[in-house]
């Protein structure tokens, strides 16, 4: 990585400064690439109205995130799957399914909660580890093209598809829900959120499992997170501690 040259960049969702081989310029003009690369190859929502509800929400968020200064662009995949997703950048896709049975304080943590996961850079992380981060630096290093986008297009899809690691999918969760509660949501919609797919996985037998939920760790686990750091911010709230992104 040292020979090729990297570049150190604080990430203020972690409070530490990591190595990539490639600066946020290259992660916002690919990320747009392979944005618009799932848009050729999806059907999405057009109806204005819908657009503009996940929009005002999510737009609302990025601006209390970490990474303000990011424009955050936000789509709707007009299928029945419950899952959303972010690709590095800036874009977050969210499926009607998962629209459908979420009210605005849940919608609001499943875009704070992806949110959180370009904040941390978790699919950048994820690519580098999959495809090895000498595969990947050679096509960051280059312009667009649409071999090469499809490539990571594909590839960013199918790790996202399989779950972030635990200490991933907890800290996306704990960002998401700082940044809901500085935007002005309530924060029980976290919790109400995967319990209500707990109950629907019930109610329909365990082969039943809502795309959003096969992560690692499990709902329960990450219910018990969420728990634990509203006390925290609690706690330190009560302690007069300012808790505002830097």
């Amino acid at each position: 990585m040292f020979i090729v040259g990297c570049v150190a960049v604080y990430n203020p969702a972690t409070g530490k400064k990591e190595y990539y081989l490639f600066d946020e310029d290259a992660e916002i003009k690919w990320g747009q690439a392979m944005a618009q690369q799932f848009i050729m190859e999806n059907k999405m929502v057009t109806d204005p109205r819908t657009i503009s509800y996940v929009q005002n929400i999510g737009e609302k968020i990025g601006k209390n995130s970490h990474r303000s200064d990011l424009t955050y662009h936000f789509y709707i995949i007009d299928k029945n799957e419950i899952n959303a997703f972010a690709i590095p950048g800036g874009h977050v896709f969210v499926y009607k399914g998962l629209l459908d049975k979420v009210n605005r304080d849940e919608l609001a943590f499943v875009l704070g909660h992806e949110i959180g996961h370009i904040n941390a850079r978790h699919g950048l992380k994820k690519l580098g580890a999959s495809l090895g981060f000498s595969i990947l630096s050679g096509i960051l290093l280059n312009d667009p093209d649409q071999q090469s986008v499809r490539q990571l297009t594909d590839q960013l899809y199918n790790l996202v598809s399989l779950g972030y690691s635990r200490s991933d999918e907890y800290q996306a969760d704990s960002l998401g829900l700082e940044y809901v509660i500085k935007s002005g949501y309530n924060s029980s919609g976290a919790i109400t959120l995967l319990e209500k797919f707990i109950d629907e996985e019930k109610k329909k037998g365990t082969s039943y499992v809502p795309v959003y939920l096969r992560t690692h760790p499990g709902a329960g686990q990450r219910i018990q997170n969420i728990e634990h750091k509203l006390l925290e911010l609690k706690t330190l709230k009560s302690s007069g501690v300012n808790q505002k992104p830097e």
